[in-house]
């Protein structure tokens, strides 16, 4: 009989979570004459792995065409560390405000494999999941 190889519990592949972003301007929001550039962002966070997996924080680099730099970091997002079972997902909306037309967000999740029938997080098994750069602009800043 052939044995399977398995992860040892509470290891897990970063490469296993993907991570989806839609961007929108929100020009009801935002006020040009001020500079200020107000952008919505929808995250899905999607579990491709066999683990119950927990988002335990978020870090972001906020970056517009200026080249000036804000760095966001805290726990979980929008109020939530979600626990993201084996094949399913996680979504969530946020935003932020630039103070030009166009700019680029890029980060991290830092995530933790929840184990066993309670899930319990085991802090030992954390991992950070890189999010790619994504482009924030107004419907005519890139035309």
């Amino acid at each position: 009989m052939k044995s399977m190889e398995t992860n040892a519990p509470g290891t897990f592949d970063p490469n296993l979570v993907n991570i989806e972003v839609v961007t929108s301007y929100l020009a009801r929001h935002s006020r040009p004459a001020d500079q200020q550039y107000t952008f919505a962002y929808t995250i899905t966070i999607r579990n491709t792995g066999n683990e119950p997996v927990q988002l335990l924080s978020r870090h972001w680099i906020i970056t517009d065409a200026d080249g000036s730099q804000q760095e966001v970091r805290g726990e979980g997002v929008v109020g939530e560390q979600p626990v993201i079972q084996p094949g399913a997902h996680f979504r969530y909306t946020s935003g932020t405000t630039l103070a030009t037309p166009v700019g680029f967000m890029e980060g991290s999740y830092t995530m933790v494999v929840a184990t066993g029938h309670e899930q319990k997080v085991d802090s030992s098994h954390r991992f950070d999941v890189p999010i790619r750069a994504f482009t924030l602009h107004t419907p005519t800043a890139l035309n």
